[in-house]
């Protein structure tokens, strides 16, 4: 059974034709070691099988969403494979027929926020926050920011997001197009299954191929960008720079955003 298969995601499965995953390791904001990450890889290829899954309904458990890669574990273990992970995981989301909804409920921050933007539709509490905190830990933004945020927001705010790690409201992302919409008055979750209910509902080969019409322009951009930021990122995790900048930087941060 798909529902049991994973350890750090839970896997439901409704009438309706949605699946809702949620990442489980709320004790830590749902951060990923590598066996989440290659269960992230997995479960797309798996949904994408299951012709009975219409929609697909991301969110975290707790009160995160994700809070990016566990670095505890990411700096004790070797990486298994430079380049591979991240590109694949991007591409299998891509891949997936059935759209995507994000539901936000928490800190999308580094690969957690690379998951939420590369999602179809994308629905956030309104106390939530996205952060590409990839060069505060002296790291390239290599995972899919480079990719998904230049196309949501434009060059400009993307690098100075990307280059800062400065954290986004989920009301400045809805201005900004960044996401769909906030939600205040309700639970994320809940109305993000609703959306995926409604799209669960409607012409199944309409809504495939029009998603997959409009992510050939993401595609192009994660082909393009996506094997270069995650080999530079695999090099600067080596760099002296990323011990000893981090913190220092993070306090100029700090003072640039208080001036």
């Amino acid at each position: 059974m798909l529902e049991s298969k994973y350890e750090y995601l839970l896997i439901e499965k409704r009438p309706s034709g949605v699946a809702v995953v949620t990442m489980n390791r709320p004790e830590i904001l749902n951060a990923i070691n590598w066996d989440m990450h290659d269960e992230l890889e997995q479960v797309f290829v798996d949904l994408d099988r299951d012709k009975s899954v219409r929609a697909i309904v991301l969110t975290g458990a707790g009160r995160g969403f994700c809070s990016g890669g566990d670095q505890k574990t990411l700096d004790k273990s070797p990486i298994p494979s430079p380049t591979r992970g991240g590109r694949h995981l991007v591409r299998n989301m891509l891949e997936v027929e059935a759209p995507i909804i994000a539901a936000v409920n928490g800190v999308a921050v580094g690969l957690g926020a690379t998951l939420a933007l590369m999602c179809d539709v994308i629905f956030a509490q309104s106390t939530a926050r996205f952060a590409d905190t990839h060069v505060t830990a002296g790291v390239v933004a290599g995972d899919g920011g480079a990719v998904i945020w230049p196309l949501l927001i434009g060059p400009v705010r993307a690098k100075h997001y990307l280059m800062t790690g400065a954290f986004v409201s989920a009301e400045q992302a809805v201005a900004m197009g960044m996401i769909n919409e906030a939600v205040s008055d309700r639970d994320v979750r809940e109305v993000a299954i609703e959306y995926a209910e409604m799209l669960a509902s409607g012409p199944r080969e309409a809504i495939i191929w029009t998603k997959y019409s409009v992510n050939k322009i993401v595609k192009e951009f994660a082909h393009l960008l996506l094997d270069t930021s995650t080999a530079l990122e695999t090099l600067t995790f080596a760099t002296p720079e990323r011990r000893e900048a981090v913190a220092a930087f993070a306090e100029k941060r700090r003072r640039f955003a208080e001036r």
